[in-house]
């Protein structure tokens, strides 16, 4: 692999034991994906924390936090000092939320363990957002611009949408980003592995998040990892339909870019697109598609009673608790039944000032912070039935805990909560 002097430097020890044990991993990695350099980067996602009782005994037996960092996010059994990082990194979501010890099952030694975990990963310089949407708490990057980052769902919507460029990183990867600035030149960095593939036309108006939803669970089952290019689309999707459709797409299937036609900042065209490709493919999406995916996505719901519905995954926007709030008003949910909504805490934030927190709670749900359920494996006790807006909980979630899963629109989870029964068809 090719190193700049800089990198160099890196490599032989003049940044520390930490940055060398960094860029050793990268040029392992970089060579092992057949990259012939590093492409610098200043935009990190990633998690260091440590939110499990394997970790907090790894760390307690084993140095610290320090110890977390060297063996997780280096690849180093040697335990080497960390120091601040160099890129600005955001963390991703948690394994439990923090403030509701009760609800996630969790020890009071176990939440005193991860506050001092969150301070240290603060110490490093690593900025607290805890989402699985950092780009609706601060962190957008710019079209062009290269970036190292986890999480599925965050990384199609920053390759799609923003135009950012990422392939799907692991905790070790951007670990030694957070160090380095450097990521392997592979992939979703460069031109050619941008480019479309295949199309996909739609017959029919894909219009609300349900809908966006159930198109990108059918277009990730069929696309796999490959660039689809999508055609016909009638309204422009918000934010929330974005980050539903790229979320199921990549659930289904492993989709880490897609195009939609006059949308997408690299799809001004068809033909910019594809780049000179000549699509493999062309598929049909539908009215019958739509409704076998529905059908599918189903699957596992037998019993109408619902104990719990669960809102927020991807985590949800502010607009989705606006309208959530509209639609439990007045009105309360059912004792049998748990209504969880999951969030980015700045989100949270601002739902309360606004009230949204206060008329959930009141209805008798609540907003959590930092995590889901699939992450965090906590339901409400006795959970056999769940219903959710999220195709991508709806995937996860009955492989995850083993319970039964309905999909629908917001309102019919809504409806769920209040009367303790699915009544969508």
């Amino acid at each position: 692999m090719r190193l700049t002097d800089a990198e160099k430097a890196m490599r032989d020890g003049q940044g520390g034991e930490a940055v060398a044990a960094a860029m050793d991993l990268l040029i392992r990695y970089g060579e092992a994906l057949g990259a012939e350099c590093l492409v610098e980067t200043h935009n990190v996602t990633g998690t260091v924390t440590a939110t499990t009782p394997f970790m907090r005994d790894f760390a307690l037996e084993k140095g610290g936090m320090d110890a977390v960092f060297s063996e997780f996010s280096l690849d180093s059994r040697k335990v080497v000092n960390i120091p601040k990082v160099k890129a600005f990194s955001s963390h991703l979501q948690l394994g439990f939320d923090p403030h509701h010890p009760q609800e996630m099952g969790l020890s009071e030694e176990m939440v005193r363990f991860y506050r001092k975990s969150e301070a240290e990963t603060a110490r490093l310089g690593v900025q607290i957002l805890n989402t699985c949407t950092p780009y609706q708490v601060g962190n957008v990057p710019t079209r062009g611009e290269h970036c190292a980052w986890m999480e599925s769902s965050a990384v199609v919507y920053c390759n799609s949408v923003l135009g950012a460029r990422t392939n799907t990183e692991g905790r070790e990867s951007v670990g030694a980003a957070m160090l380095t600035c450097r990521i392997p030149d592979w992939g979703f960095h460069r031109d050619e592995g941008r480019r479309g593939t295949l199309g996909i036309h739609l017959d029919i108006p894909v219009e609300t998040v349900e809908d966006w939803g159930l198109l990108g669970y059918w277009m990730g089952d069929w696309v796999q990892e490959r660039v689809p290019v999508i055609t016909g689309v009638g309204q422009v999707p918000n934010l929330p339909k974005l980050k539903h459709f790229g979320a199921a797409a990549s659930s289904s299937g492993g989709v880490e870019m897609f195009h939609l036609v006059g949308i997408t900042p690299e799809a001004n065209t068809r033909e910019q697109a594809y780049g000179g490709n000549t699509p493999t493919e062309l598929r049909h999406y539908g009215a019958r598609e739509r409704a076998a995916t529905l059908e599918r996505i189903n699957a596992t719901g037998k019993d109408r009673q619902v104990d719990y519905v669960m809102l927020g995954c991807p985590h949800y926007t502010i607009e989705q608790i606006w309208e959530a709030a509209q639609l439990i008003e007045g009105r309360k949910v059912n004792p049998g039944t748990a209504l969880w909504i999951w969030t980015p805490r700045a989100i949270k934030e601002i739902a309360t000032r606004n009230g949204y927190t206060k008329i959930i709670e009141d209805a008798g749900g609540k907003i959590l912070t930092d995590s889901c359920s699939a992450m965090s494996r906590a339901v409400p006790p006795g959970t056999r039935v769940v219903a959710l807006d999220s195709a991508k909980q709806a995937h996860y979630l009955p492989a995850i805990l083993g319970v039964q899963a309905w999909f629908g629109t917001t309102a019919q989870c809504i409806d769920a909560a209040c009367t303790g029964r699915w009544s969508a068809a």
